[in-house]
C-alpha cells in the first residue's frame, strides 16, 4: 500500500478502501492515518438530512456536500464529512477532489466509536484548515457543539445549543438559523 518512493498516501489508502466489499450503509474515513467504519444509524441520519434539507433553504446543491472525501492538514486526513457547505464557485482540483480551502461550514453527527475524533483531531484539522464554523451534533449529550473563530489548530469560541434551541449561526458566514427541534437524541 505505497506509492513508488515507499511512502503511504491518501490516495493509495483510499483506491485499496475503495475495493473492498464494504457493506452498504457503512462509510469510512481516514484519520491521522487511521481507517475506520461506521455503520450509519437512522437517528444519525436522521440528523444529517435535516442539517442538509435546512442548508438547502439557502445553499444550491452544488455547494452542499455529504460524506464526500475531503484532504485536509496534518498526516494523512481525508475526511467523509456529514455535512459540508463549499464556497461560491468552488471547483474539483485536477485530481477530482475537493480543497479543504474551499470549506465554509462542516457539521459532524457524533456516533460512539468515533465521537474522541469528531471532538480531537477532526477539529483541530478542520481549525487548522481554517473552516470558520464547525459543528458537532451529538445525540448522545442532546446538544450541538459549535466552534467559530479558528485560530492554529482550535478554536477560540464554542456555543452549546441543547437540541430543542435554534443555532443561530446569523453572525457566521453561513447566514443563517438551524433548527434543532427535530434531532433525534439516543
Amino acid at each position: 500500500m505505497t506509492e513508488e518512493g515507499g511512502e503511504l498516501t491518501l490516495d493509495v489508502m483510499f483506491e485499496c478502501l475503495e475495493k473492498l466489499p464494504i457493506p452498504e450503509g457503512t462509510r469510512f474515513e481516514i484519520v491521522e492515518g487511521n481507517i475506520f467504519f461506521s455503520p450509519q444509524r437512522e437517528s444519525h441520519s436522521e440528523v444529517i438530512m435535516d442539517i442538509v434539507e435546512q442548508l438547502r433553504t439557502k445553499y444550491p446543491r452544488k455547494r452542499v456536500k455529504s460524506d464526500v472525501r475531503i484532504d485536509y492538514p496534518g498526516h494523512l486526513n481525508g475526511f467523509a464529512t456529514d455535512v459540508t457547505v463549499m464556497t461560491e464557485g468552488a471547483e474539483k482540483t485536477e485530481g477530482g477532489g475537493w480543497r479543504h480551502q474551499d470549506v465554509v461550514f462542516v457539521a459532524e453527527v457524533i456516533s460512539k466509536g468515533t465521537a474522541v475524533n469528531d471532538y480531537g483531531p477532526k477539529k483541530a484539522a478542520y481549525a487548522l484548515a481554517e473552516v470558520p464554523v464547525y459543528v458537532i451534533a451529538d445525540p448522545y449529550q442532546g446538544r450541538c457543539h459549535v466552534y467559530t473563530h479558528p485560530k492554529g489548530d482550535d478554536y477560540t469560541t464554542e456555543t452549546k445549543v441543547a437540541f430543542g434551541d435554534d443555532m443561530d449561526l446569523t453572525g457566521t458566514v453561513v447566514g443563517l438559523t438551524l433548527t434543532t427541534d427535530e434531532f433525534p437524541c439516543d
